[in-house]
C-alpha cells in the first residue's frame, strides 16, 4: 500500500535546500530581517514575472485583499461583490474594511464567479438605484437601520440601498475567473475590480497573468501555495502607480520616510526571510506549475469514463495552473474515507460556502440562495496535487477510486 500525502513540502524543499540556506543565510549576516533588500528583489522579480508595473510585497494575501480594497476608499456602509465558494478570507478583507460582503453564484464548470448572475445582481440594484460611495471613505458610518430587521423592506428605495464599490472575482483552484464579462459589467456600473489570485500565480487570462487584469490582484504565498513562503507572506500587484505608492506607505504605519506619518497606517511588511525564500522558488515556479498541468492530465487519463467522478475543467479562455485538482463525487465524505483506508490523503476546498458559515449567519443566507457553490462544496474532494507526486501514485490513486462504490 502506498503512503500518498496531499501536498509533499518536503520533496519539493530538498530539491532547492542548499539554495534556501544560502539565501537565508545572506538575510541573516545583511540583518535585514523586515523589508529591506531581499524583499524589494523578489517584488521587482514577482511585477516582472507577472507582467505588471508594481508588486508590492505584505504579511498576507488577506492583508493584500484588505489594503487594496482600503486604498480604493473601501469603507463602512460600502457593499463588495463576491462569490461564496471561496476560503473566508476573501470575505474578511472586505468585512474589516466596514464593509458588507454581497454574493453571487458560481459557474458549475468553472467553479468561479458566474457572469451572467453578476449581471442579474447589477440590473436588480440599478432598478432600485445603486449609490455611488463617498469619496471620503472615513465620513461613512455603519447603516444602522431604524426599524427591527425583520420590518426592513426586501428591495429597499433606492435612498436607503447601501453604495456598492467592487467587484472581486476569485481564481479559485488556479483557474482565472471570465474576466472580460466582469469588467465589462464593472464599467458600466462604475465599480472596481480586485482580483483573488491567491490561488492563481502564474496563472493565465487570454495570455494575461492572474493578478494584473483589474485595478489590481491580491496573492497569498502562504506554505502550501504552488508560490509557497516559508510563513506568511502576500503580496499586491497592480498597473495603477497611484494605488501601489498608497499601499507602500500603508503597509509601513502610514510613513513615506522614518518617523513621519502622512496617514494612519499598519504594519504589514513582508519579512526579509520571506522575500529571500520566495525570491529562490521564483526561479522555478514555471517549471513547477508545468508539471502540475502534467499531473492534472495523467490523472484525467487515468479517471477518463470512470462513472460518478466529475473532472475539473479548464476554460478556453485560460491557463489553469492547478492549484488544487478538485474532482467531485456524490458521496464525497464515504469516498474520502475510503482513499484513507488506502493511504491516499485527500481534502476538502471548501465544505461550507461563506454565506453558511456562523461568521456571517448576521447577513440572513439560507440554504438554496446560491445552489450552484451549495452544491460544489457538497460534492468536491481535492485530490493529492503537486509538482514533485509521480505517475505511478496517480495511476495508484485512480486505481483505488475504481475499487470504491461511486
Amino acid at each position: 500500500m502506498m503512503n500518498i500525502p496531499f501536498l509533499d513540502l518536503k520533496a519539493q524543499y530538498q530539491s532547492i535546500r542548499d539554495e534556501i540556506h544560502n539565501a537565508l543565510n545572506e538575510v541573516i549576516d545583511g540583518t535585514a530581517f523586515a523589508g529591506g533588500p531581499f524583499v524589494s528583489r523578489f517584488e521587482q522579480a514577482f511585477a516582472r514575472f507577472c507582467g505588471c508595473q508594481e508588486a508590492i510585497g505584505v504579511g498576507s494575501g488577506t492583508e493584500a485583499l484588505w489594503m487594496i480594497l482600503l486604498t480604493l476608499g473601501v469603507g463602512p456602509g460600502d457593499e463588495v461583490i463576491t462569490v461564496p465558494n471561496t476560503f473566508i478570507a476573501t470575505a474578511e478583507a472586505i468585512s474589516f474594511c466596514g464593509a458588507t460582503p454581497v454574493f453571487v453564484d458560481i459557474d458549475e464548470k468553472t467553479y468561479n464567479m458566474d457572469p451572467n448572475k453578476l449581471e442579474e445582481l447589477l440590473k436588480k440594484r440599478s432598478a432600485f438605484g445603486v449609490r455611488r460611495s463617498s469619496s471620503n471613505p472615513r465620513s461613512k458610518q455603519p447603516n444602522r437601520p431604524d426599524r427591527p430587521n425583520d420590518q426592513i423592506d426586501h428591495d429597499p428605495p433606492a435612498s436607503r440601498l447601501p453604495p456598492l464599490k467592487a467587484i472581486i472575482p476569485v481564481h479559485l483552484y488556479g483557474q482565472p475567473a471570465d474576466m472580460d464579462p466582469i469588467l465589462e459589467l464593472a464599467g458600466k456600473y462604475g465599480l472596481s475590480v480586485v482580483e483573488d489570485a491567491c490561488q492563481a500565480h502564474g496563472a493565465q487570462y487570454k495570455r494575461k497573468r492572474a493578478g494584473t487584469i483589474g485595478a489590481a490582484g491580491a496573492f497569498s504565498f502562504y506554505p502550501g501555495k504552488n508560490l509557497g513562503a516559508y510563513g506568511e507572506a502576500g503580496a499586491v500587484t497592480t498597473n495603477d502607480q497611484a494605488l501601489a505608492d498608497r499601499i507602500r506607505i500603508f503597509r509601513d504605519h502610514g510613513q513615506p520616510k522614518r518617523y513621519y506619518h502622512d496617514v494612519v497606517g499598519w504594519n504589514g511588511r513582508m519579512d526579509g526571510f520571506q522575500g529571500a525564500v520566495l525570491g529562490v522558488k521564483l526561479n522555478r515556479l514555471e517549471e513547477w506549475n508545468q508539471k502540475r498541468r502534467e499531473n492534472a492530465e495523467r490523472y484525467r487519463f487515468y479517471l477518463s469514463g470512470l462513472k460518478g467522478v466529475i473532472l475539473p475543467q479548464e476554460a478556453d479562455y485560460a491557463r489553469h495552473v492547478y492549484h488544487i485538482f478538485p474532482i467531485r463525487v456524490k458521496n464525497r465524505d464515504e469516498v474520502m474515507s475510503a482513499l484513507g483506508q488506502k493511504g491516499i490523503n485527500c481534502g476538502i476546498h471548501y465544505p461550507v460556502p461563506v454565506h453558511l458559515q456562523k461568521a456571517y449567519e448576521f447577513l440572513g443566507h439560507k440554504k438554496g440562495d446560491f445552489p450552484v457553490s451549495e452544491k460544489i462544496a457538497s460534492e468536491v474532494l481535492s485530490l493529492p496535487m503537486f509538482p514533485e507526486l509521480a505517475e505511478e501514485q496517480i495511476a495508484y490513486i485512480a486505481d483505488a477510486l475504481k475499487d470504491i462504490n461511486l
